[in-house]
This record gives C-alpha cells, structure tokens and sequence, in this order.
C-alpha cells in the first residue's frame, strides 16, 4: 500500500510528514507527497492520517 495526496486539495500543513514520515514527506514543491510504499509497521498512522487530513487531501490505497 501507499500514500497519495491530492495536490489540489494539499494546503501544507506538515500534519502527514510528522505523523507517518515512512510514507509521506513535503516535497520541493512544498505540498506533501506519498513517496513510498508504506512499510507494514506504519500502515496504522498513515490509515489515521487520512482520517485526519484537515481537506481530505490523503488517501491510502
């Protein structure tokens, strides 16, 4: 499985790359990104950083 962030929903807030930083980083652009398939062992923060993305940018699938 894997983190995906919807650019055009993404207002930076960092919340993702503090709580699952094993799937998902800011990237140049300053938006988040998904950058890795999630280990099995983060697969739990990054499910609970997409219910708690403030505009539903994050999806893990």
């Amino acid at each position: 499985m894997k983190g995906y962030v919807d650019k055009d929903l993404c207002v930076a807030c960092g919340m993702c790359a503090g709580a699952c930083p094993e799937g998902f980083r800011m990237g140049a652009d300053g938006l988040a990104e998904g950058y890795q398939e999630l280990p099995e062992a983060a697969l739990d923060d990054a499910l609970q950083v997409a219910e708690d993305c403030p505009v539903g940018a994050i999806s893990v699938r």
